[in-house]
């Protein structure tokens, strides 16, 4: 229940800032340069519809993929390093071993999540949703988890985190 009241509360006080400031203008140019060359550092993708990707690898170093809907892709090895993923839907996403140093994941959506081996470090995963997510071996040295959502989700050791494990898990 809980879970459901967080997405009620959350996603409709995050779409009116995005509504009302053409944050969707992503660029296809880009959108095409990715799924040609899995190749796009730096690209302009804020709110690009991506569902079910083929992207293992890609180069999307410092990309703007804020409130884009990523979900359901494979992104396994992707360099996702300094990327803005505000709002980002990664519902279900295998991120196995992607590289999401110091991204910017505040208020993401990583329910369901495969980030085995995933290098998070200095990554902002405030108010991340990251429940049922897969964290085993995942490196979150220095990570920003406060009000992350942390629900059901294996942590870097392969313990489960139990309900209510906000910000950090509780075992």
């Amino acid at each position: 229940m809980r879970r459901f009241v967080w997405f009620l509360i959350v996603f409709p006080c995050a779409a009116v800032p995005l509504l009302t400031s053409g944050v969707f203008g992503f660029s296809e140019v880009d959108l095409q340069k990715l799924k040609t060359t899995n190749q796009c550092p730096g690209c302009d993708l804020s709110g690009a519809v991506i569902q079910g990707g083929k992207l293992p690898g890609a180069n999307l170093a410092g990309a703007n993929l804020s409130s884009a809907s990523i979900s359901n892709s494979n992104l396994t090895g992707a360099n996702l390093s300094n990327a803005n993923l505000n709002y980002v839907n990664l519902n279900n996403a295998n991120l196995e071993g992607a590289n999401l140093e110091s991204a910017n994941l505040r208020v993401a959506v990583l329910t369901n999540a495969n980030l085995r081996g995933a290098n998070l470090s200095n990554a902002n995963l405030t108010g991340a949703a990251l429940w049922d997510a897969n964290l085993t071996n995942a490196n979150l040295t220095n990570a920003t988890l406060a009000g992350a959502h942390l629900t059901d989700a294996t942590w870097t050791d392969g313990a489960k985190c139990k309900e209510d494990s906000t910000g950090q898990c509780r075992k």
